[in-house]
């Protein structure tokens, strides 16, 4: 397995910007280790929380053996604290960079299928709503999407008070920088319930759902509506929770239930110096 790390210049940014990339490539053909057929791979966009950055999801989770298990590339960018969304104000495209740069750039760069049946997107919190926003607006490139406590928090921006208590990211400043006029916000396509009517209307063939969430999480109220709200409009989402808060054990439990949920080409894992021997 292949674990690169580089820095590509973002048109949509105006700057260059940090992608970590797992790719399953350099498996040794030795004696019982099935040959892999050589064809394009599946990919995972996935997206890091508030806070965070590139490294978290190496760091934080067993991401590389789910990758090298499953055969998938997956793509780690930075996303800052941008909700992975367009802001209204300057050259913070992030939207337009998740959901099409850094998808043309990666292709050209690796050998990854073009089929949005085989292209992914996923993330936790912030990351979550990047996901699931991005995943449906950009719903003719990514075939699966995975939200794992996701921050779906634009019905209570659009609510914000200038004098609310709460976290540096909840504030109606911190709202306005991501997504502009928050009385417009609930009519926009950076709101997924938004987006989820306007696909429905057009008849746009979904893409599938996997969301999941701890119990004790403070945002498991807005995953379990989010997901009711999906099927109640007829798509297909598995939705699952499970003992845990907003923390690094569950996701890493439940990003590996995740990709077991996608349609990955399941192989073994490779030989390497953490596991000689037979499998």
């Amino acid at each position: 397995m292949a674990f690169i790390h580089m820095n590509l210049i973002s048109t949509a940014l105006m700057r260059t910007v940090p992608v970590n990339v797992i790719i399953p490539a350099d498996k040794p053909d030795f004696p019982g280790i099935p040959k892999r057929e050589n064809k394009p791979y599946k990919t995972l966009y996935l997206l890091h929380g508030v806070l965070g950055s590139y490294v978290d999801w190496v760091n934080g989770t067993r991401i590389q053996r789910f990758a090298e298990m499953n055969d998938l590339v997956v793509v780690m960018p930075s996303g800052e604290n941008s909700f992975y969304v367009d802001m209204p104000n300057g050259s913070d495209n992030y939207g337009d960079f998740i959901g099409r740069e850094l998808v043309e750039l990666t292709r050209k760069i690796f050998p990854l299928s073009h089929k949005r049946e085989d292209t992914f997107i996923g993330g936790l919190s912030m990351g979550g709503y990047g996901a699931i926003r991005n995943g449906l607006k950009y719903h003719d490139t990514f075939g699966y999407i995975i939200g794992l406590s996701s921050a779906l928090i634009t019905e209570d921006m659009a609510k914000r008070k200038e004098n609310d208590e709460v976290m540096f990211y909840e504030t109606k400043a911190f709202g306005e920088r991501c997504f502009g006029d928050l009385e417009k916000l609930l009519n926009s396509d950076m709101d997924p319930k938004y987006l989820v009517r306007k696909l429905k209307e057009e008849n746009i063939d979904f893409p599938k759902f996997y969301m999941a969430c701890g119990l004790q999480d403070g945002l498991l109220p807005k995953s379990d509506e989010f997901a009711a709200f999906l099927k109640e409009n007829g798509i297909d989402v598995t939705y699952e929770t499970g003992p845990g808060a907003h923390e690094w054990d569950f996701w890493d439990r439940y990003i590996e239930k995740a990709i077991e949920w996608l349609p990955t080409d399941d192989t073994v894992e490779g030989l390497g110096s953490g596991n000689i021997g037979d499998r």
